[in-house]
């Protein structure tokens, strides 16, 4: 399997990805089988069956671990590795 196709490695998105990916195994740890292979584009709230309470305990870690403020508005937005990643990097404002 290639994984590059499901699996886009810019080197500048890694560090989110893993931090996020990290951040589902703690919440969820019998996932962690499957995050190798979970397409970065899909709704991984949905495909790997998280509840309410599994997506608040991962946005409160990636807060913490980011510093970064996650509104409770923007989750609607935020429901692939690539959206969550791409909001998780620094911005040049």
């Amino acid at each position: 399997m290639n994984n590059s196709d499901t699996h886009p490695s810019s080197g500048q998105n890694d560090g989110p990805v893993t931090m996020i990916l990290a951040a589902i195994a703690e919440v969820a740890p019998e996932l962690e089988p499957e995050l190798a292979d979970l397409d970065h584009e899909v709704d991984f709230w949905t495909e790997l069956q998280l509840d309410s309470m599994d997506h608040l305990a991962v946005m409160t870690r990636l807060s913490e671990q980011t510093g970064l403020e996650i509104p409770e508005r923007d989750y609607p937005v935020l429901t692939t590795v690539k959206s969550l990643s791409e909001y998780l990097m620094p911005r040049d404002d």
